[in-house]
């Protein structure tokens, strides 16, 4: 069975590399998919969250990465996927959650939300909380995939140079 993993993943984090690892032992295939929000500002691009995305899981031949600007249901339908992944770190993520899988029921009623938790020693660990902790010069290295600890301490050190 696919599933997707929708998400904004600015960046992605070892929290979200945890739920996609245990997401595998439940799905064939796995979509990642970074959704377009309004709603946020982000630090990397959609194309740039694309390309770090994919160094991340290169060794894993059923995980793609994808991107759209649309729904995530209507991504869903069009590519014949009937489940979506969604990661919950504490309780109070849950009623947000449950309101948007109740949305998407409605826009896609054969498609189904899989809640997974975050583990124990990662439920701390969100993407605002790593820009923040990034942004004061603390170290990420602990919450993030080598890949992404890399190209952040390109982008500070293009920004203390002046390039962006």
């Amino acid at each position: 069975m696919k599933a997707i993993y929708p998400g904004s993943f600015d960046p992605f984090t070892n929290g979200h590399l945890d739920i996609l690892e245990r997401s595998l032992r439940l799905f064939s295939e796995i979509t990642i998919l970074v959704a377009g929000t309004s709603r946020k500002t982000t630090l990397l691009s959609a194309e740039e969250r694309v390309e770090l995305i994919r160094e991340v899981v290169k060794h894993r031949p059923n995980v793609r990465v994808d991107s759209t600007p649309s729904l995530i249901m209507e991504y869903a339908r069009k590519n014949g996927i009937n489940a979506v992944i969604r990661g919950l770190r504490t309780p109070s993520d849950f009623e947000y959650e449950y309101m948007m899988a109740t949305m998407n029921k409605n826009i896609h009623p054969s498609c189904e939300t899989v809640f997974m938790m975050s583990s124990q020693g990662l439920y701390f660990v969100s993407s605002t909380m790593i820009k923040e902790l990034y942004f004061y010069g603390g170290d990420i290295s602990p919450y993030v995939p080598a890949p992404v600890l890399h190209l952040l301490k390109e982008k500070l050190s293009e920004k203390a140079q002046g390039k962006k």
